[in-house]
């Protein structure tokens, strides 16, 4: 597992929270009916400076989405906005995590569970991460807190 960047910052920031393209999505689009509960989770995680961790498939999630949903420009400023953080971390998942993704995969085999959320609970759990910034329900069903 590489990781792209730290994120500055010191001992009093919260623990670090895993983000999931659900909530990328829902905040940086206004018409998303969680919007406002994305923007205000959003809020408090950067008022208590936690760690943003992300996975280089959800961003390919999100950029893909919103290239097709709002073209070309919004889907690179996503990422531009992503770069210019520094609170997110973002994680490029290796062998260790596909092997754990997999085991995700199939622990939760009566799920639809995409290897995009596999990878990020496989993250999660090399990372002692316990909360997921997150609208999907398959968050839960693996047995991790989300937030909102």
């Amino acid at each position: 597992m590489q990781r792209a960047r730290r994120p500055t910052g010191d001992a009093s920031a919260g623990p670090a929270l895993f983000v999931d393209s659900s909530a990328w999505l829902a905040l940086v689009s206004a018409s998303d009916g969680r919007h406002r509960d994305a923007h205000d989770a959003f809020a408090r995680a950067v008022a208590d400076r936690r760690s943003l961790v992300t996975t280089g498939l959800v961003l390919a999630e999100v950029h893909r989405l919103l290239l097709h949903r709002a073209g070309i420009a919004p889907a690179r400023a996503f990422l531009a906005r992503i770069e210019r953080s520094a609170l997110v971390v973002l994680v490029h998942a290796g062998p260790g995590e596909h092997v754990a993704a997999l085991r995700w995969i199939d622990r939760l085999s009566d799920q639809r569970v995409s290897y995009a959320d596999a990878v990020g609970f496989a993250v999660m759990e090399a990372r002692g991460l316990r909360e997921a910034l997150t609208f999907d329900r398959h968050f839960l069903a693996a047995g991790w807190q989300v937030v909102p």
